[in-house]
Parts: structure tokens; sequence; C-alpha cells
């Protein structure tokens, strides 16, 4: 978020020198983007990782592989409006192999890497893709069978042969390049079997969310990135990836979300923007403020009068006195050289939001969804709203349906970002994506006069977990089906911590009334019979468990006594569900 309101123009407004020379439509494409940059920026740092080893790409090195690798597909038959897929860790390797499948007019399919092989493979069917960048460890796992049809898979890891940087060629046949209409990237959300939601994203779509965002969010050459959360999310590609490459930034990649190597890596990139989901922020802040009340109640409140008065200051004069006043506890977070942190990906307490504020730490949140490639709203660093999820981005109109009498209602939106709708699902896409180009986000709130949007909930019944992982109840109910003791099982969040916003994952169980009557006979006390039945479904879900991704896992089962209440198409009414159980 700005340091100042820009008074001097838009952020974007440089473009217009390359404007005919570089590119001929309304936005870049990413290539021509990072082509602009490159010529501004061709000494620049850009991508950095320390992990197996060491390496540095400049622009301009950067550059050259990827256009050894993208004539390399090229060579290979790779065309426009082809799909390639890219799997794996952060990394270096892994930005190479996605601007390098863009190079070629082709787009790019980036896949969850912690998906299963089997799901993995389902996707790649589903997208018809036939060359996938993957990491070494399972390069050999996926289309072991070869029942997808893959023509080739490449490394992004160093100790395999077929290594992304040894797939290179001087020249290629000529190709169609994208325009910015053109689908850059297919971004799966869910639906891993079934009809998956594959967000078709254009060239136009992520370049203008990243430079209108920047007009809440000033950049600069000299930043230095953090990619810490998977490329493959929305968030990330965005606000990190792509953000970064547009102004010429440095991206350091980092591989695991363990906190220990996450201060190192801070402090060893020297980095300046750090995007991480409010699980993580959480987490260092209650480690900080618990160091600190270890010295003692009387320092521990001496520091809190200290933070109330810097987020005073701050809020009142514009400027920030708490990163000189608080360097030194800063800097046990690794966060001293820190310009700007970003929460995203799930609900942020107010709480941590103002007390990194406090301390001096540039924080900030901002809303959006894959759908909106992904950013709708910001809140500017001099102008922020604890409790809002920011500023409407300019060109986006937003606004609400179904408003009840307290203001509340649907949020809805429209502009350069929204999404062109989802891959071979017309039917999810005319659910959400009206002909006017208005999309429902599912997502419940009211908006100010000053365009700061604030959220009260979610309409739909997507659970977002601290982490920032989205999860879809249908996905996990459908492991259920094979099960004859259960009639029906309602998926829902429910608050770990109020105060946190944390949610966990639920399951409403109604038994099936053939298993109700043969537990019965076995059990003719009601308490027993109950607690029997209770026992058996948490071991069905444990069962069940085993084969989720851990953040979509049921912590939480109750058995309930009467059906749950259902619509004329047999689909379960699961907000009147929600509400009658939420205390149960």
């Amino acid at each position: 978020m700005a340091d100042k309101k820009n008074t001097n123009g838009k952020p974007w407004d440089f473009l217009a020198e390359y404007k005919g020379k570089m590119f001929d439509g309304e936005w870049p494409t990413l290539p021509q983007m990072f082509d602009i940059t490159c010529k501004r920026y061709p000494d620049n740092r850009c991508f950095t990782a320390f992990s197996p080893e060491e390496i540095t790409l400049t622009y301009t090195q950067a550059r050259e592989k990827i256009i050894g690798v993208s004539n390399y597909l090229a060579a290979k038959g790779v065309k426009h409006g082809d799909r390639v897929a890219v799997s794996g860790k952060n990394s270096p390797e892994w930005a190479v192999a996605y601007l390098a499948i863009l190079y070629t007019g082709a787009t790019v399919v980036p896949l969850d890497y912690q998906l299963k092989d089997e799901e993995i493979d389902f996707l790649l069917t589903f997208a018809g893709v036939q060359y996938l960048f993957i990491d070494a460890e399972r390069i050999n796992d996926i289309d072991s069978k070869g029942t997808v049809g893959l023509l080739e898979k490449i490394s992004l890891e160093t100790e395999h042969a077929d290594y992304i940087f040894n797939k290179t060629a001087d020249k290629a046949p000529k190709r169609k390049a994208a325009t910015e209409k053109d689908i850059a990237a297919i971004l799966f959300t869910s639906g891993t079997t079934g009809n998956p939601k594959g967000v078709m994203l254009t060239h136009s779509n992520l370049v203008s969310d990243c430079y209108l965002a920047q007009d809440l969010m000033t950049l600069y050459p000299t930043d230095i990135f953090y990619a810490l959360l998977p490329i493959h999310h929305s968030y990330t590609m965005l606000a990190v990836f792509i953000e970064a490459i547009s102004v010429g930034a440095e991206i350091v990649f980092g591989k695991k979300l363990i906190v220990s190597q996450i201060l190192k890596e801070l402090k060893r990139g020297n980095v300046t923007m750090f995007l991480a989901v409010p699980m993580l922020f959480n987490k260092m802040l209650k480690g900080l403020m618990n160091g600190i009340k270890e010295k003692g109640m009387v320092v521990y409140g001496l520091i809190r009068f200290l933070m109330g008065v810097s987020g005073l200051i701050k809020k009142i004069f514009k400027v920030n006195p708490g990163h000189k006043m608080f360097n030194g506890l800063l800097a046990k977070l690794s966060l001293d050289k820190i310009r700007i942190c970003i929460s995203g990906g799930g609900p942020l307490p107010s709480s941590t939001f103002k007390m990194f504020n406090e301390l001096g730490i540039d924080f900030v949140q901002g809303y959006g969804l894959t759908e909106t490639s992904p950013i709708i709203t910001l809140n500017p660093i001099y102008a922020y709203i604890e409790t809002s999820v920011g500023k409407i981005l300019p060109r986006t109109e937003m606004k609400l349906i179904d408003v009840d009498e307290k203001g509340i209602g649907e949020i809805v939106v429209r502009g350069p970002m929204v999404m062109q709708g989802y891959y071979k699902n017309k039917a999810a896409t005319d659910e959400i994506l009206d002909a006017d180009g208005w999309l429902k986000t599912g997502d419940a709130g009211y908006i100010d006069a000053n365009r700061y949007v604030y959220l009260t909930g979610r309409k739909k019944s997507l659970i977002v977990t601290e982490g920032g992982k989205n999860v879809f109840p249908e996905e996990i109910e459908d492991a259920f089906q094979l099960y004859d003791e259960i009639d029906q099982i309602c998926v829902m969040g429910y608050l770990t911590d109020v105060k946190m916003k944390a949610e966990g994952i639920r399951a409403l169980i109604h038994p099936s009334e053939k298993y109700v009557d043969e537990m019965a006979k076995k059990y003719a006390d009601a308490a027993t019979l109950y607690a029997e039945m209770q026992k058996h479904m948490q071991e069905v879900v444990d069962k069940v468990n085993k084969d989720l991704l851990p953040y979509k896992r049921i912590s939480k089962v109750t058995v309930v006594s009467e059906p749950l209440e259902m619509t004329s198409t047999k689909k379960i009414k699961r907000y009147i569900v929600a509400e009658k159980y939420k205390d149960r």
C-alpha cells in the first residue's frame, strides 16, 4: 500500500511509452510486461532461492532461460492455445516454466503440488495437458500408467536428467503470440473429481489487476518479495509473482512453512514485502508478545502503552514512528527490514491487524477471489481501517444484492479482473457470472461511502481455513457416499477461536434408518445407543480423514437424530442447518 498517495498520475501511466512499440492492446500480455521490465531494469535481481543451493538470476538472465525453454516447447509442437501444466514447490525454475509456457502463446495450468497423483492425473486429462513441468521427486509417479497421455514431463529440479534448464533451444518455429484477450492461466479452485472448477483468466485479467492494485500499493524496483505460499494459488501468483515482475523487483522463493526457516530467509534475503496468511502472522505475533510478557508485566505494560501511542500517531499524522521505536523487537522476527506485510487468503482478526501497525509494520489486508484474479480491494497503509478488507480498486464496480434490513447483502463485482468463466463448466459459470459481467462473490457484507468494503460472512458454503485454504464441503461429502450407515452428511465450518476467527471443519451426520434399527437391537438404552453411534461415526470420519489433505480433515463430528432439511431437488439447506446446529 502506498507510502504516500501517488499524486503524479497512475502507476501504469509509464506503459504509454511502450504502447505501439512493445504492445498494442489496452494492457500488455504477461510476456510483453516481462519484456518491458527487462528493458527498464535488465540488471535487477529477478529470481532468488537459497535451497537446495543458492541461485540468483537477473532479469536479463531469467529472460534468456525463459526464451530458451519457450523455444524448446515451440520446437516440440506446443502452440497458441495449448495447455501446459506446472506443479511443484516454489522455485526460480517454477517461475521460468510459467513464463516460458506463456511465451509460446500457450495457456499455463498451475496445479496444487499437494494433490494426490490420481487427482493431478485427472486434472491433466480434464484440461487436455500434454506437457508437464514437475519436481523430480514426483516425475515418475504422475501419469505412471500412461492414462493421461503426456508427451513429456520436465523436471524442475537439478537431480533429474530432464531438468528444465537442459531443455532449451536457440531457435524455434515461428509461433502465434497470445493477445491480451487470450486465456493466460486456468486455475483449479476445487473439484478434483466430477466437474472441476477451472477459473479461466486472460492476460488482461491478470495484468490489469496487477497495475490497478498499485493505485493503492506503491511498489518499487528495489523491493524484495518473499514467495512463501504456493505460487499456484491466485493470491501468491498475482500479489507476489506478477506484481514483482511488473516493477522489476526481486522474488525470494521459500519452500517450507516452518517459522525458523522463514525467519532465516527473511533476514538473508533482506525481504521488504512479506505476504502470508493469517495463521502465520498470528503465530509470529503471539510468539513476540509472549516473549515480552516473560520480561515482566511492567515491561509488557510499557511496550503496549508505547504501541498504542505509535498507532495513534500513525493514524492521525500519517507517519510511522513504530518502526524505529520497536526495531529491536522486529529484528527478533526478521521484520526489521520489512516495508509492508500483506495478509490474505483468509479472515484476519482486527487485533492482529492493529498490533502489527502499532509495532511499526505497514500491515494491510485485501480481499478477492480466484475468479477476480484475485484482488478487488486493498487497504492503503496510511488510510487503513482495521475492520475493513480494504478499498475497492479503480475501474472496479461493486454493489450489493438481496440486501437485508441491516444494509447487508451479497457482494457482486464487475471489472477488468473478472474471469472469463469456468473451463468446460458452463452451468457453474452461468450460476456465478451474468451476461453483463457481474460476478456473484457469495460473500455478504456492506460498502461505506468511501468505497471501503466490510465482510460480515460468507453466503456460499465455501470454508476458508485459518491457513488460507479453500475447502468445498461437497468434495469432502463425496467421500462418504459408499457408507450405508450414513443417510445424510453436511460439512460446514465452525469457529475454533472466536477472537482469532480461526475456522475448523465440522460434519453433521444423520444415520440411515436401517443402521439405527440394527444398533437399537444391541443397545436398548438411548444414551448408550447414541454414544455407540457417535463412536462409530467418528471411526468412519477418521478413516476418511486419512485419505484427505490435512487442511480438509474433519475435526468435529455431531450425530443428529432428525433428518437435515432439504430442498425439492434433495439438496441440504446448508444455511438453515448451520443456524440450527451452530450452538450444538
